[in-house]
């Protein structure tokens, strides 16, 4: 018989957040190896998803095959003055081994506030016996401040309650959530210097487009210029190999267009930015769970393609291009939900309905938006450890 090593085993919670769900981790519980940025990190995290699997399945791994739960985030103490922990998001390839540390996951940051209370990581004196705890956030990939407003009852998170989030099945407590200079520092919010552009794609076509770096770097089409009404669902798209093609050559040029990558073929190699958005004025529509979606509650519509496919709900970080971009006149985003300053809009999504606000202010010339609101709710799923073959 053969010799193999054992496995060896991690500590780790599997929770939910918004619309997505993830590995979460400490720092110092990660193998002395993988507590550094590097191969043997990624091997772990790869490995504890079940990347890469050219069956798309993620069968042997804790993900669920899809954008939205190929996720693993680190938590650890802030280093940063007046932050009370640093968070790192990974996303995960599902069919390639790395993975991609170029931007944040906004669902998943709702729930990295009450991780870090359940792992000892927040002073209790921040602590109320019942109200919200303030939890500041240092999002390491983008260099961002997040506020977290975890709700405590009797010195205990709160992860029960009435609030609904479409595209989550139950109900759960609310977590507001406090984006602040959502905008990408290194460089502009606007990054080709104009609110609306003209994309040209070769032997595809040229499209209406605004390019925007706040949350996550996002490029935002009209949908009748795609040939969509905006009303579309996933099954609409994802069964559809050639238009998805489509989308992720569009998605190349503009990331090009942005400065994000020099060459269309580097594309490949991140999947997780640019998000690719398009748009629509109200129209009523039915959701994926049945839910009637009426013109009347909304201002636009948005369906948004994460790592290839027609996002099911909407990312929490494009949930900030969108409340950044409605907010600013003359962009496309705010052109089709009217025009005008928008300190808040209710978009339509696959799942249902979704409402974030933005506050932005014209400085020397160029925009600045001072923050970015949303809530979401979070809650453990499991809690425990992780087992992968030996890697080290």
């Amino acid at each position: 018989m053969s010799f193999f090593a054992p496995q060896i085993k991690i500590a780790a919670t599997y929770m939910r957040g918004g619309t997505s769900k993830g590995l979460f981790f400490k720092l110092d519980d990660l193998p002395e190896a993988a507590q550094q940025p590097g191969v043997i990190r990624d091997q772990i995290l790869l490995r504890a998803i079940g990347s890469p699997d050219p069956y798309a399945k993620q069968i042997d791994g804790m993900g669920g095959a899809t954008s939205s739960t190929s996720k693993t985030v680190i938590v650890s103490k802030s280093s940063k003055e007046n932050h009370d922990i640093d968070y790192l998001f990974g996303q995960v390839s599902i069919d390639q081994p790395f993975v991609d540390w170029s931007g944040n996951c906004g669902n998943l940051t709702a729930a990295v506030g009450a991780f870090a209370i359940h792992q000892g990581l927040i002073d209790p004196i921040k602590i109320p016996e019942n109200g919200y705890c303030t939890v500041h956030i240092w999002q390491k990939n983008i260099e961002k401040t997040i506020i977290a407003h975890i709700p405590i009852v009797n010195g205990q998170i709160q992860e029960t309650g009435d609030f609904e989030l479409d595209g989550v099945t139950f109900p759960a407590a609310e977590i507001p959530l406090e984006f602040l200079d959502p905008a990408d520092d290194t460089g502009k919010m606007f990054p080709t210097g104009n609110v609306l552009d003209i994309l040209d794609v070769p032997d595809i076509g040229s499209f209406q487009a605004t390019f925007i770096n706040a949350g996550i770097p996002t490029i935002f089409l009209k949908a009748e210029e795609l040939g969509y009404l905006g009303t579309e669902l996933q099954d609409e798209m994802n069964n559809d190999a050639v238009a998805l093609a489509r989308m992720e050559l569009i998605r190349a040029y503009g990331a090009k267009k942005m400065g994000l990558i020099q060459d269309v073929s580097e594309i490949k190699h991140r999947q997780h930015t640019p998000k690719i958005a398009f748009v629509s004025s109200p129209k009523s529509y039915t959701s994926s769970s049945g839910k009637q979606v009426s013109m009347h509650e909304i201002d636009l519509l948005v369906r948004a393609l994460s790592m290839g496919k027609l996002h099911h709900a909407m990312m929490g970080t494009a949930a900030v291009a969108i409340g950044t971009a409605a907010a600013i006149p003359g962009t496309l985003v705010n052109l089709v939900a009217g025009g005008g300053r928008k300190d808040t809009v209710n978009f339509g999504h696959p799942s249902g309905t979704l409402r974030v606000g933005a506050y932005a202010e014209l400085e020397d010339q160029q925009w600045k938006v001072k923050k970015a609101l949303m809530s979401r709710s979070a809650r453990i799923l499991m809690e425990g450890w992780i087992r992968i073959p030996f890697v080290l």
